[in-house]
């Protein structure tokens, strides 16, 4: 049976006046997501809202605040960033950050990171944007460190761009061998390749034919690396959106793929849309790719109820 987990990328209501509601806003809306049986709560590592939500001026939160905030509102539901950028921190800091997060969850922290993406934030804050090419390299220097960093009681390591001497990590993570490592993205020739080499899990988008190329391609790399496939666990985000009637659904998938990114013709399928039975049936399409995990967020999502029938659907999906 797969799993369902939630993506909370919008915080526009839940730190709408007044601001002392935030917290309880929050904790209202993932006590009820763990009340219905989502198995995992994620946030972007983002400092600036992306456009399609607002932009810079929109309201977001920082990622392993937040995340702690859940931790404390939460006793089940695994926790993460989706996905950690490797520009904004020195890794051993995000290993101290994320062991913190297992402590203080009991064992639920996920370590989600990859390549980082978001140029405008980058200039605006002052984070140095290296070339793809580069921010790849930083990535495998980056997951090497916080794997040792997980494991070892002094961990060390010398790489072109980051270094760890005598690395104490104390307290240690509660999860034995640390919290897994989770790259994201869907790059075919390295993203695929790092998580066959160091990761415990992938973090993908698309269709459900996209899905199982990826995902064949994932094999592949094991297979040339001596690993097996099965070890690695698959997931896939995406945005959800139940609508009255197919009426509606059409009208707004018109809407998304004509406001998608033309570098990307394949953005729209990360959007599930439809009535609850399109639902049911798009979600069952997935999750007999393969996936152990399915995780929507939800536009638009303001009622914690709104939790509940929607994780109706998602269970039946995944039985």
């Amino acid at each position: 049976m797969a799993r369902y987990g939630l993506q909370l990328p919008d915080f526009g209501w839940i730190t709408s006046k007044p601001a002392k509601e935030s917290l309880p806003r929050l904790r209202d809306l993932v006590q009820a997501g763990e009340a219905a049986g989502f198995s995992s709560f994620w946030v972007m590592d983002h400092f600036f809202q992306l456009p399609p939500l607002g932009g810079p001026t929109a309201p977001i939160l920082e990622a392993y605040t937040t995340l702690g905030a859940i931790a404390a509102c939460t006793a089940h539901a695994e926790l993460g960033a989706m996905i950690t950028g490797v520009t904004y921190r020195n890794p051993a800091l995000v290993a101290k950050q994320v062991t913190t997060l297992d402590v203080l969850s009991g064992g639920r922290a996920i370590l989600g990171i990859g390549a980082a993406w978001y140029e405008l934030e980058h200039s605006a804050l002052g984070f140095e944007f290296p070339k793809i090419s580069e921010r790849f390299q930083r990535l495998e220097e980056a997951v090497q460190i916080c794997r040792r960093m997980f494991t070892e009681p002094a961990a060390k390591f010398e790489g072109r761009f980051y270094s760890v001497r005598e690395a104490h990590n104390v307290p240690p993570p509660v999860r034995p061998g640390g919290p897994s490592i989770m790259i994201g993205g869907t790059g075919e020739k390295k993203t695929l390749r790092l998580v066959a080499k160091y990761a415990d899990a992938c973090n993908i988008f698309g269709s459900p034919e996209t899905v199982v190329r990826l995902l064949g391609v994932l094999d592949g790399h094991c297979r040339e690396l001596g690993r097996e496939p099965k070890e690695i666990r698959r997931t896939r985000l995406g945005s959800l959106f139940v609508c009255d009637t197919e009426a509606q659904a059409e009208g707004l998938r018109r809407m998304l793929a004509g406001s998608g990114d033309p570098n990307r013709p394949g953005a729209i399928e990360q959007f599930t849309i439809g009535t609850p039975e399109r639902v049911l049936d798009d979600v069952r399409a997935l999750v007999r790719t393969g996936l152990d995990d399915v995780i929507f967020n939800i536009p638009g999502l303001r009622d914690p109820a709104q939790l509940t029938r929607v994780a109706a659907l998602l269970r039946e999906a995944c039985e």
